[in-house]
């Protein structure tokens, strides 16, 4: 029996991720994703154009997934003390290798960032993180007592970033870096905030 379509894309998926750290995305091929997948090249061009079409949709997918959990969190977890537990009790999330592989991530930012005509599109997907991670940010702050005024985007952007940067870190030094340090820095952020109410 034939693959569904999201069958399919899902196996790219893990495919890719699996070629792209051992190879770079600048070395991996389509021949090595698709046979990594299990697939014919023609199957892969069925699905993508280009192995960078493939990446877009890759860090489109992973920013759904990472949005949807974020949120069913912060529905469970309203306060922000409990959400920012909740997250560090999440680890592997199923159907998404870039959450599973943060140089990954931090390749296809650089990848990117190499193509100006690839940002606009990765550009986009990075305002409407902001978005979210700022509206996030600002419920589970409000639900934990905070009303000061507070500026959606900035706090998203300032949560993004230093993400980012704990990735990096880690993939540098991860004797000094733990993998729930980017959580342990927000759970101090947390506290001077709230402490400062």
């Amino acid at each position: 029996m034939r693959p569904t379509r999201e069958e399919t894309r899902a196996r790219l998926f893990e495919a890719a991720a699996g070629v792209f750290a051992e190879h770079g995305i600048g070395g991996a091929t389509i021949e090595q994703i698709a046979s990594a997948a299990g697939f014919t090249r023609g199957a892969f061009y069925s699905n993508y154009a280009t192995k960078d079409e493939l990446l877009l949709a890759m860090y489109e997918d992973h920013c759904e997934r990472s949005t949807a959990a974020a949120l069913a969190l912060l529905d469970a977890h309203p306060d922000a003390v409990d959400f920012v537990e909740a997250l560090r009790a999440e680890e592997h999330r199923e159907g998404d290798p870039l959450h599973n592989n943060p140089i990954l991530q931090i390749e296809l930012i650089l990848h990117v960032a190499r193509k100006p005509e690839l940002r606009p599109a990765l550009a986009a997907r990075l305002r409407t993180m902001r978005t979210v991670i700022g509206e996030i940010s600002v419920s589970s702050l409000r639900a934990a007592g905070l009303d000061a005024p507070i500026a959606v985007q900035e706090v998203g952007a300032l949560l993004l970033a230093i993400e980012d940067g704990f990735l990096l870190h880690r993939l540098i030094d991860p004797d000094s870096t733990p993998a729930d340090a980017y959580l342990d820095a927000i759970a101090q952020l947390q506290a001077l905030v709230l402490g400062a109410r």
